[in-house]
C-alpha cells in the first residue's frame, strides 16, 4: 500500500520511504516522495535539515533539540524521526509537530521540520477580583505578557486561583482561563482570568463527640483556625480552610498529650455542608486512658549526676505524662534545658532519647539514652554580610573566639550583642553552626544583614516668634580615627561603631538651642569601657512688659498666660498680634544655659558581665535676667558641678523590639556640700538668692527598672512592665536646690527641653499637670520626689527593616511631690490608653 509521506502527530506518523520505482504525488502544491509501509524500512543519511513556522527560535537551537544531525544515518520509518517528534511536543510550546522528507536521492535524505507555535500573551485580564488578590496571585500563576501559553499552564493556573481562594474561606470558587486571539498583534492572545468566587465558606457548628477529659470550650480555644459561629469566637475567624482545618487536628491531639491522654486519636471526622456558604464540622474522638509518669532512669551519663539531671528535668514520680513538656525540659528550653547544660560545656553533638521501657498500667516507666560525645572546639568564625562596620568592630562583641570550647549560651548572647550595636537587623540574625563530629570542631557564621542607623530630625515652619525648626543629626557609626581619611567619608567618617550627635533648634527669639556628643564604646578597642562627652548651650527668651500688659488687654484675661514650661510658649496668636508678636522679645528678659560633661563606662563582671558601672562629671551654668519662671530665682549667674554615678544591668534583646529581658538602672547624681564648709550663713534671710545659689548642691537619687516577658509561643505579644522613682535631696534646708526638680505630666516627647528640670512623662496628663498643689498659695509647687509605674501590652505590626511598628496599650500611674513627708505611695494618678508607636531607621521614634 501506497501512502502520501506526512506526519502530524495529532493523527499519525508518517515518513517517506523510496522504493525501487520512485513514485511522486502532489502534496499542498508540493511533490513529495511516496512510501510503501509494507517492505522493509531502509537506511538514509541526512543531508540537510530544515525548520519552518517557528520565526521565535534560531533554527541550529531547534534542530539540536530533535536530536537529529546532518550525516546522521537513521532509519524510514524509524526511532530516530519518532523520537524528535517526541521531543517538541513534550516541551508543550508547540501546536503541531510536522516532520517532512521533501527529498530523497542517492541514499540521503533531505528533511523539514514543519512546526506551529503556540501563542503568547500580550494582555492578561482578571474578573472576580480585588486588587490585593490579583497581585498575589501574578507571580503564582505562571501567566507572564510576551511568554507563551500551554493547556497545562492553563490548569495550572486554574489550580493556584483555587488553593489561593480556599485558603482565604472560599471552598466553591469556580476559575476558568480563556484565551482569544488578539486582533492587533499576529501569533498573540488576550487571556482572560474569570474568577466566581461565589460565598466565603464559614464554620457553620463544631460538633465533638467522644470528649470526656477536655470540654468543648478548650477544644474550641485549641482549634484556633476553625471556629463556630459562637460568641465565645467573636474575634476569631469563622472562615473554613482545609489546610488550617488539618493543622489544628494535629493541635487537638497534641493538647491532649499534654494533659496526660498518650493514645488519644480521632476516629472519624466529616465536613458537611449546611447551606451554599458554610459547612459543619464533625469529630468523634477516642481519648483512652490517662497516663502518668513512674520511673526515669538515665544512661550514658557522665558529666552529670542523675539526681541533678533529675533537677533540671523537673518532672517527678506521678507527674501526668506530658511530651512537649518533656522534650521542651530535655531540647528545646532556651533557660535550661538539659541539652543547653551540655552544649554551654562544648557537648555539641550530645544528644538524648526518651525511650518508654515499660507502660505498667497507666504508667510509664522512661529511659534518658544520653551520647554525650566528645567536646567540640570552635575552629573558625566567619561574618557575613557585614557592609557597614569595620571588621574589628564586629569581632569584639562576639563571645565565641577560635579554640575555645563551644557554648550554646555564647552564641546566644553573641546575638544579643550584635542587635544591641544597632547596625544589623535584629529578626534576621541566625548563626549557621557547621559542626565536624571526625575531628570534633565546627563552624560557626554570623550571617548579618546591614541597616541603617543613622537618625535625621528635621522640621521647620513659620511662627509667632519667627522660624521655628529643629534639625537633629545622631551618626552611629562614627569613625573619629578616620577624620583626616577622605575615602572613609560617607557624610562622615565612618566604620568604628562610634556615636556623634548633633542637634540644634530654635523658636525664633524666644528660643534656641545646641547641642553636641560624642560616645567611644571601646575605649582603646580592647575592653567594652566607654568614653563619652558632650556640650550644650540653651537661650530663652520673654517678652516685654509692654506686650504683656497689652495681651493681657487684648484678651481679657486677667493674668498673663505663663511660660509653658522653659521653652515650650503659650502665649496667645492671635490675628494681629502675631507679627508683633515677634518684635517684642525682651533681650533684658532670658534664661540662658551652658554645659559639659564627660563620662567613663566600664562593663563588671560581678555579679554578671550584664552590668555596667558608669561615672560622669558635668557642669552647667545658668544665667538668668528679670527672669519670672524659675520661681525663686530670677537674676543671677548659677553654677552645677556635679558627679553622677549609675549603676546598671541591661539583659534585652533587642532595643527598638524587645521580647524579652530586664533593665535596671540605681543613679546616684551629688554635688558637694558648700553650705558645710564656705562659710556662708544659709539660715540669714538677707542672703540674696544669687549669693545663695552661686553654687548648687544636692543630692538626687534615681531608680529604673522594666521587665519583659514575652506571653506568646511565637515571642511577639509582650509584656512591659516599668517602675521609675526619684528623689531629690538637701543637704541643707536653707539651701534647697531649686534645679535639678521634678516635673511631671505630658508624653515626653516636646521638642523643647530645659537643664534646670527633668521631665517625667505621664500620659493622658498635660505637660507639667502633675507639680504638687499648695493649698494655701493656690500655685503649684516643684516636684522633689516620684513614683511611677507603667504596664503596656505590645504587638509587632511590622518588624521589617525598613519600619518597626508595634501597637500597644497601657496603663500607666505616678506623682510628684514636694517633700518626703507628703509622700504616698498610694496618692497616684491613673490613665490608660492605646496607641501605635513607629520607628523608622533614618528618623526618631514617632
Amino acid at each position: 500500500m501506497q501512502l502520501k509521506f506526512f506526519i502530524s502527530l495529532s493523527l499519525l506518523f508518517l515518513f517517506t520511504q523510496l522504493t525501487n520505482s520512485q513514485t511522486i504525488i502532489q502534496n499542498d502544491s508540493a511533490q513529495l516522495p511516496i512510501i510503501e509501509y509494507s517492505s522493509t524500512a531502509l537506511k538514509y543519511e541526512i543531508a540537510e535539515i530544515k525548520v519552518s513556522g517557528a520565526e521565535n527560535y534560531e533554527d541550529f537551537v531547534l534542530i539540536g533539540f530533535s536530536g537529529l544531525a546532518v550525516g546522521d544515518v537513521i532509519s524510514i520509518p524509524g526511532e530516530a524521526i519518532t523520537n524528535a517528534v517526541k521531543r517538541f511536543w513534550k516541551q508543550g510550546l508547540f501546536s503541531d509537530v510536522k516532520i517532512y522528507a521533501t527529498k530523497i536521492q542517492d541514499n540521503k535524505v533531505w528533511i523539514e521540520i514543519a512546526l506551529k507555535q503556540r501563542p503568547r500573551v500580550s494582555e492578561i485580564n482578571f474578573a472576580g477580583l480585588k486588587k490585593g488578590e490579583i497581585e498575589d496571585l501574578q507571580e503564582k500563576l505562571g501567566i507572564q505578557k510576551g511568554n507563551q501559553i500551554t493547556p497545562n499552564i492553563s490548569d495550572r493556573a486554574k489550580k493556584a486561583i483555587k488553593k489561593y481562594m480556599e485558603e482565604k474561606g472560599f471552598l466553591n470558587v469556580v476559575a476558568n482561563v480563556y484565551q482569544r486571539n488578539d486582533p492587533n498583534k499576529a501569533g498573540f492572545v488576550i487571556v482572560d482570568v474569570d474568577v466566581d468566587k461565589k460565598l466565603k465558606t464559614k464554620v457553620h457548628q463544631i460538633v465533638v463527640t467522644g470528649n470526656n477529659a477536655l470540654s468543648f470550650n478548650k477544644i474550641n480555644l485549641t482549634m484556633k483556625k476553625t471556629n463556630d459561629n459562637n460568641w465565645r469566637n467573636f474575634f476569631r475567624s469563622k472562615k473554613f480552610v482545609k489546610e488550617d482545618y488539618e493543622k489544628d487536628k494535629i493541635e487537638l491531639i497534641d493538647k491532649y498529650n499534654e494533659i496526660g491522654y498518650r493514645d488519644a486519636y480521632i476516629v472519624s471526622d466529616s465536613i458537611v455542608p449546611f447551606d451554599d456558604k458554610s459547612v459543619s464540622v464533625y469529630m468523634s474522638i477516642d481519648e483512652g486512658k490517662k497516663y502518668f509518669y513512674r520511673n526515669i532512669k538515665w544512661v550514658g551519663n557522665t558529666i552529670y549526676p542523675f539526681e541533678y539531671l533529675n533537677a533540671i528535668l523537673n518532672i517527678k514520680k506521678g507527674d501526668v505524662y506530658n511530651h512537649k513538656n518533656m522534650m521542651k525540659r530535655l531540647q528545646t528550653d532556651e533557660t535550661d534545658a538539659v541539652s543547653k547544660l551540655y552544649q554551654d560545656r562544648g557537648y555539641l553533638f550530645f544528644q538524648v532519647e526518651p525511650v518508654e521501657v515499660l507502660i505498667d498500667n497507666d504508667s510509664i516507666d522512661f529511659e534518658m539514652r544520653i551520647y554525650e560525645g566528645k567536646p567540640a572546639t570552635i575552629n573558625a568564625i566567619n561574618i557575613t554580610g557585614n557592609s557597614r562596620v569595620y571588621e574589628h568592630v564586629v569581632r569584639r562583641e562576639l563571645r565565641t573566639k577560635p579554640g575555645q570550647l563551644y557554648s550554646q549560651s555564647d552564641i546566644m548572647r553573641s546575638l544579643r550583642e550584635l542587635a544591641q550595636m544597632g547596625h544589623f537587623d535584629q529578626e534576621k540574625l541566625v548563626p549557621d553552626i557547621q559542626p565536624d563530629p571526625e575531628n570534633g570542631t565546627v563552624d560557626v557564621t554570623y550571617k548579618l544583614e546591614t541597616k541603617g542607623s543613622d537618625q535625621v530630625e528635621f522640621s521647620a515652619g513659620w511662627g509667632s516668634t519667627g522660624i521655628v525648626g529643629t534639625i537633629g543629626l545622631k551618626f552611629s557609626n562614627f569613625a573619629i580615627q578616620n577624620l583626616f581619611k577622605p575615602e572613609t567619608y560617607r557624610i562622615v567618617p565612618q566604620g568604628e561603631g562610634q556615636t556623634f550627635t548633633l542637634n540644634a533648634r530654635t523658636s525664633g527669639q524666644s528660643y534656641s538651642s545646641f547641642s553636641m556628643s560624642f560616645l567611644e564604646p571601646w575605649l582603646g578597642g580592647k575592653r567594652p569601657n566607654s568614653l563619652s562627652s558632650s556640650i550644650y548651650y540653651s537661650s530663652q527668651s520673654d517678652v516685654s512688659d509692654r506686650f504683656r500688659s497689652s495681651y493681657n488687654s487684648y484678651s481679657g484675661l486677667g493674668g498673663y498666660g505663663g511660660y509653658g514650661g522653659y521653652g515650650g510658649s503659650s502665649y496667645g496668636n492671635s490675628s494681629g498680634y502675631s507679627d508683633l508678636y515677634q518684635t517684642e522679645m525682651d533681650p533684658e528678659k532670658y534664661m540662658r544655659t551652658l554645659g559639659a560633661s564627660i563620662g567613663y563606662g566600664k562593663r563588671l563582671s560581678w555579679p554578671d558581665d550584664y552590668f555596667t558601672f558608669f561615672g560622669e562629671f558635668s557642669f552647667q551654668k545658668f544665667m538668668l535676667k528679670n527672669w519670672p519662671y524659675l520661681p525663686p530665682l530670677s537674676e543671677g549667674n548659677y553654677n552645677n558641678l556635679s558627679l553622677n554615678l549609675t549603676l546598671s544591668r541591661n539583659s534585652i534583646d533587642n532595643p527598638i523590639y524587645t521580647r524579652r529581658g530586664s533593665s535596671f538602672s540605681l543613679g546616684l547624681k551629688i554635688t558637694p556640700p558648700y553650705s558645710s564648709f564656705n562659710g556662708i550663713d544659709y539660715a540669714n534671710k538677707s542672703l540674696t538668692n544669687a549669693e545663695r545659689y552661686k553654687w548648687i548642691e544636692y543630692h538626687k537619687w534615681t531608680f529604673a527598672g522594666k521587665t519583659f516577658t514575652p506571653l506568646t509561643p511565637d515571642d511577639k505579644l509582650v509584656l512591659m512592665t516599668r517602675v521609675m522613682f526619684g528623689y531629690l535631696g538637701n543637704y541643707n534646708d536653707n539651701a534647697r536646690s531649686p534645679y535639678e526638680t521634678y516635673y511631671m505630666g505630658g508624653d515626653g516627647m516636646s521638642a523643647y527641653t530645659s537643664y534646670g528640670t527633668e521631665y517625667i512623662s505621664m500620659r493622658g496628663y498635660e505637660s507639667g499637670s502633675l507639680l504638687p498643689y499648695n493649698s494655701i498659695s493656690g500655685s503649684s509647687m516643684s516636684g522633689y520626689l516620684y513614683n511611677k509605674f507603667t504596664m503596656e501590652l505590645r504587638y509587632p505590626l511590622s518588624l521589617e527593616q525598613s519600619a518597626t511598628i508595634y501597637a500597644l496599650t497601657f496603663v500607666e500611674a505616678g506623682n510628684s511631690f514636694n517633700k518626703m513627708k507628703d509622700y504616698d505611695p498610694f496618692q497616684l494618678k491613673r490613665s490608660a490608653g492605646v496607641g501605635v508607636r513607629i520607628f523608622l531607621p533614618m528618623f526618631v521614634m514617632m
